[in-house]
């Protein structure tokens, strides 16, 4: 895939993306009893592989995969599967191989590391299991629960856009309804700069009523190094778990913080709606599977 971000001015080096990917989907049992969440397909395309291909576009150099130990069928599909390539190339079935060494990770590309969270603490816990293995820097975080569809990809986009001279913090955000805000971190808003919206911090899942703003924060962020230390230093939050949110919140002082308005459509995949919105759309996309979507959109739907 062609790395996008020399598009951009770049204006500081972003070199590790942190993938969360530890929780156990318990929305879409019991498909992911046995299979993980991020390996669930978009039509014929798993979620991490979205994920996988915007980090890689972006010129990420290592990605880090935040997982589980009951969840090792993500890194079997992450990392090259040069056995397998060989009994596909020894059947004559070149491009299934060949696009399975395209989508892989291999040695000498991008580094990748995986660490385990062992227990479900929130995402904050989650981002900081990584800290000893990203790179200097920024580092960026992409859930691939959250499947945003759009060219350049969404973390490109932010990363083209990332400086820290203006934010140290940037969290990518879209405007929502008002009786959607307690389903979200919401911005709280002091400008706007263009696609950036200025901010001095977040709130978790507030009240509609409470609510600072109507930008909700979606699954990508460039965040400034320091993220660790307050991460380190965080108590829990809503829930009991450690809210990568509070972290960002208590680092917007001393770094600034910013939303990011991308230009990408956001699908919640961690919902069965999501995913099925993703899917058709994702299926929209590919010319080979227009004439089945227009059949059925054409026929009445069943009755119950």
């Amino acid at each position: 895939m062609t790395n996008v971000i020399d598009a951009f001015p770049q204006k500081t080096k972003v070199r590790t993306a942190i993938f969360p990917v530890a929780g156990l989907g318990t929305r879409f049992l019991p498909a992911t009893k046995s299979t993980p969440k991020e390996l669930l397909p978009v039509l014929d395309k798993p979620l991490i592989q979205f994920a996988i291909d915007e980090a890689r576009e972006a010129g990420i150099e290592r990605m880090v995969f935040v997982s589980h130990p009951s969840k090792d069928a993500i890194e079997r599909y992450v990392r090259e599967d040069a056995d397998l390539e060989r009994t596909l190339r020894d059947k004559g079935k070149d491009a299934v191989a060949d696009m399975l060494h395209d989508n892989a990770l291999c040695d000498g590309e991008i580094e990748v590391r995986f660490v385990m969270q062992d227990e479900p603490l929130g995402l904050g816990h989650a981002i900081n299991c990584a800290k000893d293995d990203v790179l200097p820097g920024p580092v960026a975080v992409i859930l691939p629960d959250d499947l945003i569809l759009g060219e350049p990809g969404c973390i490109a986009e932010m990363i083209g856009s990332y400086d820290a001279r203006k934010a140290g913090h940037m969290v990518a955000t879209m405007e929502v309804d008002e009786d959607a805000v307690s389903s979200y971190g919401i911005l709280s808003k002091t400008g706007r700069d263009g696609d950036l919206i200025l901010a001095d911090g977040m709130v978790e899942k507030p009240a509609p009523e409470d609510a600072p703003s109507r930008q909700a924060v979606v699954g990508r962020y460039v965040l400034d190094g320091s993220i660790f230390e307050d991460l380190s230093n965080l108590s829990r939050g809503a829930g009991g778990e450690y809210q990568l949110t509070d972290a960002i919140s208590a680092g917007a002082a001393k770094v600034g913080m910013c939303g990011f308005c991308f230009s990408g459509t956001r699908y919640d995949c961690g919902s069965k709606t999501g995913m099925l919105s993703a899917t058709i759309a994702y299926a929209g996309s590919r010319p080979e599977f227009r004439a089945v979507l227009a059949d059925l959109t054409a026929r009445p739907l069943a009755a119950e």
